[in-house]
């Protein structure tokens, strides 16, 4: 799964006693077939995240609502 820079993610771990971990992509470090990206989570912390088998789901972005 390719995603780009400011693409909000959610990191699902392998542990059931974790749950899913939200974050924003920073940098795309390197891109497929083996992708590693600089992610800043929820919790401000930053850390550099290479995806495993699916465990990196982008969200859909949300459109903005029009004014009347």
């Amino acid at each position: 799964m390719a995603v780009e820079v400011g693409t909000t993610v959610i990191a699902h771990a392998q542990s059931t006693s974790r749950g899913p971990r939200p974050g924003v992509i920073e940098e795309v470090l390197r891109g497929e077939p083996s992708p590693r990206y600089r992610v800043r989570w929820e919790d401000g912390r930053e850390s550099i995240y290479t995806p495993a088998g699916g465990q990196l789901q982008a969200t859909p972005k949300r459109r903005k609502a029009k004014q009347a």
